[in-house]
């Protein structure tokens, strides 16, 4: 898309859509009621709602937000939350902004999304090296939703869709905006990665337009396979179901759906993950490869599962942010600072 036709489809879209986001407050970001903020650490006051007038089909499964605190240090949270029913995001704005974006899918095994440790805190490192970055909080796909194991997909396509529609906003090329997840989260990123073209929901408004494809796609410890000895029981009990058909588990296993002209991808896992198997990442970067597709892949021999970016620390998977980083600037999507 060259500068002339993208500035014209923006300046479009903003006419199009700056009614809409004035009618509609937008949803706080997920927290704990009374609960304490740990002192110094940067909370999102931003959020952008994905469906502002009403989830398509205009569902609603009776089922509530929850957050829950998990960590017992008042100065480390670890929240979660589950019964989402304003799937939102939650932006993280660089003082120095490179023009890219990140959008974070983080894990929690599709029973919850986790808002700290795959979320928050990578969107702040991310946020330092100047990427506008968007937390995505997702329908969870076993809480009622009509559109069942796609629930998480139809939100990432809209989130992706909207922060294109809303890249002069945030002073980004609406081309070069990326997805990265962790966990079940990685599942998402790689679905996305993978199905960015299926047709998941009915389109509602102008955003709809426009591509869901992401520059890049950086699925981290990813849940990949709904299948047995691989897949996740936990995450695919709840994509999925317990009594799936072999049909059913290819349909959502993103190594079995890869496309001609999927974007690249970075894979990262550890060896000894005893709750996601590493196996999961070799056979998303084997179905890549087999495409075409550019992937760049690391696997370490510790780290374990979940580690983010606390529990990473004093290990050699301490350094995954800085690969990443490298990598899109090797294919181009942002420079280093």
């Amino acid at each position: 898309m060259n500068a002339d036709r993208r500035s014209i489809l923006m300046g479009s879209l903003a006419v199009v859509l700056a009614p809409l986001a004035a009618a509609h407050a937008q949803t706080l970001p997920p927290h704990v009621k009374d609960g304490d903020l740990p002192p110094g650490l940067p909370q999102p006051d931003e959020t952008i709602d994905l469906w502002p007038n009403g989830l398509p089909g205009g569902e609603s499964p009776g089922i509530t937000e929850t957050v829950i605190e998990r960590s017992k240090d008042r100065l480390v949270t670890d929240r979660a939350v589950y019964g989402i029913t304003r799937p939102r995001m939650a932006v993280f704005r660089p003082r120095k902004p490179n023009g890219a974006a990140v959008m974070i899918t983080p894990g929690g095994g599709y029973k919850w999304v986790v808002v700290d440790k795959e979320g928050y805190e990578v969107g702040r490192r991310l946020s330092a090296q100047g990427y506008t970055v968007f937390v995505l909080f997702y329908r969870l796909p076993h809480e009622g939703w009509k559109d069942g194991a796609n629930t998480p997909l139809v939100d990432a396509q809209r989130a992706m869709r909207l922060i294109r529609a809303r890249a002069q906003d945030y002073g980004i090329d609406p081309e070069r905006v990326a997805a990265m997840g962790f966990s079940a989260g990685g599942h998402l990123c790689a679905d996305l990665g993978t199905r960015y073209d299926s047709k998941v929901y009915d389109p509602m408004d102008a955003a709809d337009e426009l591509s869901a494809r992401p520059f890049l796609a950086a699925p981290i410890y990813p849940v990949i396979s709904m299948s047995a000895p691989n897949a996740h029981p936990g995450s695919r009990e709840k994509l999925v179901g317990a009594d799936a058909d072999a049909a059913f588990e290819a349909a959502h296993s993103p190594h079995m759906n890869v496309p001609v002209g999927a974007p690249p991808f970075f894979i990262l896992h550890a060896e000894d993950d005893d709750v996601v198997p590493a196996e999961n990442a070799v056979l998303l970067r084997a179905a890549l490869k087999a495409k075409g597709t550019l992937v760049e892949t690391h696997l370490f021999a510790h780290g374990g599962h979940g580690f983010g970016l606390r529990k990473a620390v004093g290990k050699p998977v301490e350094g995954w942010l800085d690969l990443f980083l490298n990598f899109a600037q090797a294919v181009r999507f942002a420079n280093r600072y």
